[in-house]
């Protein structure tokens, strides 16, 4: 008698999700198990690229068609069950059931939660009933892309976008307005580009005036001004703007609520205090239950340290890892080095900005005895018309000489240096590890001595 095929239930149907499933099938054919695979999906869109939404909105991108990546009827083809607008409220572990928002009980054996994380709306944007207020909204899915495209339209010439967050969303999406001849306020409560360190997220600030933004840093947004139901300007600790639009982009949030009641229920599984899962490295989160993508936090290799990064890169790699896993296979996600890149471009101004490792903060709460200097340079050979300015920030520990972190901003050909460093720090490599490696050189890609490889030459000379 032929077994009956393991039942796979996908709880979210974008990277982590898909790559779940898609791995799963490829393993189980390789290790001849049987599975049902049925993903079940809130929304209506599958596999697209949230990343590529500013630039969508900036009008670099045609449509939201090329930021999908599979359609829904690929992911069909190939024997995936895919259930769209089905929202998971509840899930029993004990029982291996989870439960939709219209009441239908859906059993498993195996459960994959790869929920993602939706954009936070803070008290401040939303009507009485919950909704967000005409012209205000988040940049997180394909729905949000096509209606900033409407009110972008809407807006007509000379509107006036406020953008509260200054971190990769937040920056992109004031190149965005200002490519589309809007006028941009960026409101951030701290700094700008705050992930970076004081030195290099100066050097985002001011291209972001020199480009036309109005930046207004330490503002703690307070409330909205309203004509009925529509947005016209933004208050603030010290301060308002007349606004047309506002872009909320300040954050993500795990959408691991349907868990809530089986975290309670004592049966192996955790959630953080920020709501986030983590996964081992084979993606398992508790008995027959599985998790990959924005919904866990990622472990940093380089202090052992557990932090939330929700990036499509950490989501498809660590789908991968688990749908063969759960198939038979041994792959393994084995972490990450907190490696990000973004860019700032318009007119005249082009900004590259990259970063990798830890920050100092990170360093000191790790115990590290970090050393970090900045090193200006040039992208390219001085004489070539190519070079533009970059700055790079190289830290290493003093006792060991390990690499810690490394920060880029620059011109063109400028962010990608970063992915040198983060080959390093993967590897636990040390500050002369970067210094000396063998890095490629012509005159209208680099100068001689690499200008990275002087930075870090010259941390490992102070040490």
């Amino acid at each position: 008698m032929t077994p009956a095929p393991v039942r796979v239930v996908v709880v979210g149907a974008d990277a982590a999700g898909m790559s779940a499933a898609h791995q799963a099938l490829r393993t189980a054919r390789r290790t001849g198990r049987e599975l049902a695979v049925t993903v079940l999906e809130r929304g209506h869109h599958t596999s697209y690229s949230a990343c590529g939404i500013p630039y969508w909105m900036a009008g670099e991108v045609g449509s939201a068609d090329d930021l999908v990546a599979r359609t829904a009827e690929q992911h069909r083809e190939a024997g995936i069950d895919l259930r769209l607008g089905v929202e998971v409220v509840d899930a029993d572990l004990s029982a291996r059931t989870v439960t939709t928002s219209g009441g239908e009980q859906v059993a498993y054996d195996e459960l994959v939660v790869a929920t993602g994380a939706p954009a936070v709306m803070p008290d401040w944007a939303l009507r009485p009933d919950g909704t967000a207020y005409d012209g205000v909204g988040t940049v997180k899915t394909l729905d949000d892309g096509a209606a900033w495209l409407d009110r972008l339209a809407g807006a007509g010439d000379g509107a006036h976008v406020v953008v509260v967050g200054a971190g990769y969303v937040g920056v992109e999406v004031a190149e965005a307005a200002l490519r589309r001849g809007c006028g941009v306020t960026v409101l951030t409560r701290g700094r700008g580009m705050s992930m970076l360190e004081d030195e290099m997220s100066e050097r985002v600030n001011l291209a972001l005036c020199d480009a036309g933004v109005e930046l207004v840093l330490g503002a703690e947004v307070t409330g909205l001004a309203l004509d009925g139901d529509r947005v016209t300007g933004v208050r603030w600790d010290g301060g308002s703007r007349d606004a047309d639009l506002v872009v909320v982009a300040i954050g993500v949030r795990p959408a691991t609520e349907f868990l809530r009641g089986a975290h309670a229920a004592g049966t192996g599984l955790r959630l953080t205090e920020g709501g986030a899962l983590r996964p081992d490295p084979h993606g398992r989160v508790a008995d027959h239950v599985w998790a990959a993508g924005d919904c866990c936090e990622v472990r940093r290799r380089i202090d052992d340290r557990w932090v939330f990064r929700p990036l499509g890169t950490h989501a498809a790699k660590h789908g991968r890892a688990l749908g063969d896993s759960l198939a038979g296979g041994s792959l393994t996600f084995d972490g990450m080095v907190d490696t990000s890149i973004t860019r700032f471009s318009v007119g005249e101004v082009h900004l590259e900005i990259a970063r990798t490792g830890l920050s100092r903060a990170d360093a000191e709460e790790a115990g590290y005895d970090a050393v970090a200097l900045l090193t200006e340079g040039t992208t390219a050979s001085g004489y070539m018309p190519e070079a533009e300015p970059i700055a790079l920030w190289v830290m290493a520990d003093r006792t060991t000489r390990r690499l810690l972190g490394v920060q880029v901003v620059g011109g063109h050909g400028a962010g990608k240096r970063v992915d040198a460093a983060a080959a390093v720090l993967w590897h636990g490599g040390t500050v002369d590890d970067l210094a000396w490696m063998d890095l490629a050189y012509a005159p209208p890609f680099a100068t001689t001595w690499e200008v990275l490889q002087v930075a870090a030459r010259r941390v490992a000379e102070r040490l």
